[in-house]
């Protein structure tokens, strides 16, 4: 296994001071974590959209003479192209029927595309993991790959789009965390059967991510939900 932290030990080294764990934004980026457990209660539509907005709702749009008008939100993208697409799979979300929703980030709305869902069919989508399927709601983040291929016309352009992403899903987690939700992160996909899901090809539009949120089990501290409960139940039998 490759050492997990780079250092140079013939070079000089200048002592920082402890970062300022006080601070607001410090609290939520310290708080941050994988959760792999959740409540089966609900989280509500208020929250949901708070997510989704401060995520990938557009905060505004900017002209660009001679070619129109482009989006800003709150994580960057590639001349202000943000190939990235937004997709919901409702499961337990107060006032919303379970489902898969595409995000609409212009009119901050959801437009439904299918209803129903269950923890199997989350469980297949996330290749096996079946820890992740318990969550109220997974947002799928697809790309739709012609908006940055229109202005960077060389290999190198992909990359931007995966970086976005995690741009993104780094955001996501950040506010559901700040507004005390149990947040995960997931590339591992079993890509056709989200895009046919989502009514997408995979080549002009495809998913590359996944972020779910849902309540955190009460009285749960992160380190132990951090596991998945078929994990615990197993070191307790040993």
């Amino acid at each position: 296994m490759p050492r997990l932290a780079k250092s140079y030990s013939r070079a000089p080294k200048t002592p920082l001071p402890k970062p300022d764990s006080q601070k607001e934004i410090s609290k939520v980026l310290l708080g941050r974590r994988t959760w792999r457990q959740f409540s089966r209660e609900a989280i509500s539509l208020a929250d949901l959209a708070t997510l989704l907005g401060l995520t990938f709702g557009v905060r505004e749009w900017i002209p660009i003479p001679g070619v129109g008008k482009f989006p800003l939100k709150t994580s960057p993208s590639a001349g202000a192209m943000h190939p990235i697409e937004a997709y919901v799979l409702a499961q337990r979300v107060e006032n919303l029927a379970p489902g898969i929703y595409h995000y609409d980030s212009a009119q901050h709305e959801l437009e439904l595309l299918h209803r129903g869902t269950t923890k199997g069919e989350l469980t297949k989508m996330l290749a096996g993991q079946s820890w992740f399927a318990g969550a109220a709601a997974v947002v799928f983040l697809t790309a739709v790959f012609p908006r940055a291929q229109w202005k960077y016309r060389f290999p190198r352009a992909y990359r931007t789009v995966l970086i976005e992403a995690g741009h993104f899903a780094q955001t996501y987690c950040l506010a559901a965390t700040a507004l005390g939700l149990a947040p995960f992160s997931t590339m591992a996909l079993a890509e056709s059967r989200i895009e046919n899901a989502l009514g997408i090809d995979g080549v002009n539009e495809g998913v590359i991510y996944a972020a779910g949120v849902g309540k955190r089990p009460p009285g749960m501290a992160w380190e132990t939900g951090a596991v998945p409960e078929k994990w615990l139940k197993r070191k307790k039998r040993r």
